[in-house]
């Protein structure tokens, strides 16, 4: 039984690296509970039967593809010993690293843990000796999260833990040595210390000025009286456009939604018919929640893919520099501001693309 639940547990860990090689990352660096229920399939060697318990975790992502979680856990399970009655209890404190294999709603993770387990082998057998074992604790295993929204979700992981217990009694039992049991967890998710991020369409137009036109709009610069020398560098043609990501993204994501693709198409044919702009800066921004790390990375990625797209409507790639300046040109600070909600509004400017004529050709002059 147990070599069949490790051939389970592999092969499900390989089904889900493959599942989500392409996902796309939603590192908020939250803190998290989670509650939840066990069922304990228990080593052959204890003589009893599959029992179950409860356990409350502490979580916190650490990083993009890593998260830490401790918590105490407790499980029991009945004798199995002809004319004898007993439990067999299991109180286990630990420390799992989780390797996070997605960021998105659906984030399956690999675990591995060390810990301490205090192993009780409570049967009524006259010559039971030494009860009571409390060793070191460690464990394998595979699992995944599935967020509901921002703030709950659910966990389930199954992991065969490895303990000792110094249990026997002469020709009747005897479980002197390692334990391996098998567990099924399964319990909720309560995520705090993140921003609770909204979805943009309860975002109200009027709650924050977005420092656009709701779609890009360009506007041709006055032309120079020919008659009078140019004291300064001529100016380029192709003015400067900003859109709010919400336009472009999702909550969080780099990958150009459906509904933003007309808009980039207008600044595409924008771009197309001011063949005299040498150089384009498409400049991704983001807000201040999440590190700085993450920000920055967003940024880049976004920016990237507003270039990607302009370059497959026909917009020469040489044309175009993507960069990223994540959270360090805010249009708007927000202190003092209480509450997610009102914060993230708050914040929406700050969450954009631009895109700005950096260079323009001699040609044309004075």
């Amino acid at each position: 039984m147990k070599e069949h639940l490790v051939k389970i547990a592999v092969a499900t860990a390989l089904g889900l690296v493959a599942f989500t090689a392409s996902a796309e990352d939603m590192y908020r660096g939250a803190w998290y509970a989670v509650p939840g229920a066990s069922y304990m399939h228990t080593d052959s060697d204890l003589d009893a039967k599959n029992g179950g318990g409860a356990f409350i975790r502490l979580g916190k992502e650490l990083s993009p593809k890593w998260d830490i979680q401790t918590g105490l856990g407790y499980n029991r399970a009945s004798d199995d010993i002809a004319a004898t009655t007993g439990h067999y209890k299991q109180t286990t404190l630990g420390l799992d690293a989780l390797y996070m294999l997605s960021r998105d709603s659906f984030r399956p993770f690999l675990l591995t843990g060390l810990g301490v387990a205090h192993n009780n082998v409570d049967y009524s057998i006259p010559t039971i000796q030494d009860k009571t074992k409390t060793s070191w604790l460690a464990n394998v295993g595979v699992g995944a999260q599935y967020l509901i929204n921002d703030s709950f979700g659910l966990q389930a992981d199954v992991r065969q833990q490895w303990s000792r217990s110094n249990a026997k009694a002469a020709a009747i039992f005897d479980a002197d040595g390692t334990v391996s049991n098998t567990l099924f967890n399964l319990g909720g998710i309560f995520r705090f210390g993140a921003p609770t991020p909204m979805p943009v369409a309860e975002v109200a137009p009027e709650a924050a000025p977005v420092p656009v036109e709701p779609a890009p709009a360009v506007v041709e610069a006055e032309p120079a009286p020919a008659p009078e020398p140019v004291a300064e560098a001529c100016k380029p043609t192709l003015e400067t456009i900003t859109i709010a990501a919400e336009k472009l993204f999702g909550f969080d994501k780099s990958k150009l939604q459906d509904g933003s693709k007309p808009i980039l198409d207008e600044v595409a044919a924008k771009i197309k018919s001011n063949p005299d702009v040498e150089l384009i800066m498409v400049t991704g921004h983001t807000d201040r929640l999440g590190s700085d790390a993450y920000n920055q990375k967003l940024s880049e990625r976004r920016a990237n893919q507003v270039k990607a797209y302009l370059v497959s409507q026909g917009v020469d790639a040489s044309r175009l520099q993507a960069v990223g300046k994540g959270e360090s040109e805010p249009l708007a600070a927000c202190e003092g501001v209480k509450g997610s909600k009102k914060l993230i509004e708050c914040l929406q400017p700050n969450r954009r693309v631009v895109i700005s004529a950096e260079k323009q050709r001699e040609t044309g002059c004075n």
